[in-house]
C-alpha cells in the first residue's frame, strides 16, 4: 500500500487516499479438470473450477482453483462446456475431459506460486483468477510442470540471495 504521510486512517475503502501497488501477476495456461457449482446468484452455474499442468510423464497434475475473472457471458460458455464435456461426477464436483487432445486451456493469472505438501502437484498458487479462456489452443500445448519449477526456481533464488 502507498499513502501520504498525512492521510488519516479511515474505515471503509476511502478513494484517493491510498493506493495499493500490485505487480503485474504470472501466467500460466492450465487445463481445466473438475468444476463445480457456484454459490449465491451463481448456484446454478459451474463455476468454481480446478485446473492443471502436465507432467514429465504427460500426466496432468491440479495445480490450482479459480472462480473469478470471467464475464457473465464467459461463466455462460463456461458452464455449457462442463454440461458437456463431463465424464465423471463425484457429488457437486463434475470431472471434464482432460487429454491432450480434448479439453480446454484456461490462461490463469496468479500473484506467485510455492511449494506445497498438501498439493499432489506439490505446489499453490497465491490468489489465482481465470485470465482468459483459449479456446484457441489445444490441451497438450498448456504449461507443463517444468515450467512452474523453473518459476520456482527463480523464487527461491532471489530469496536467497543477499538483500542489500
Amino acid at each position: 500500500m502507498l499513502k501520504h504521510r498525512d492521510a488519516p486512517y479511515l474505515p471503509g475503502r476511502p478513494k484517493g487516499l491510498w493506493y495499493k501497488w500490485k505487480r503485474d501477476p504470472a501466467l500460466l495456461d492450465c487445463v481445466l479438470m473438475y468444476a463445480q457449482r457456484g454459490h449465491g446468484k451463481r448456484s446454478s452455474f459451474y463455476s468454481d473450477f480446478t485446473f492443471g499442468c502436465w507432467r514429465a510423464d504427460d500426466v496432468l497434475v491440479p495445480v490450482g482453483n479459480a472462480y473469478f475473472g470471467f464475464t457473465d457471458q464467459e461463466l455462460a460458455q463456461l458452464d455449457r462446456f462442463v454440461r458437456k464435456n463431463t465424464i465423471n461426477r463425484f457429488g457437486p464436483v463434475r470431472e471434464v475431459a482432460h487429454r491432450a487432445e480434448a479439453g480446454l486451456v484456461l490462461e490463469i493469472a496468479f500473484e506467485g506460486i510455492q511449494r506445497s505438501t498438501r498439493h499432489k502437484s506439490g505446489v499453490a498458487m497465491r490468489f489465482p483468477r481465470i485470465n482468459r479462456i483459449r479456446w484457441d489452443k489445444p490441451p497438450r500445448e498448456a504449461d507443463r510442470m517444468e515450467t512452474i519449477e523453473t518459476m520456482l526456481a527463480a523464487i527461491e533464488a532471489r530469496a536467497a540471495a543477499p538483500s542489500q
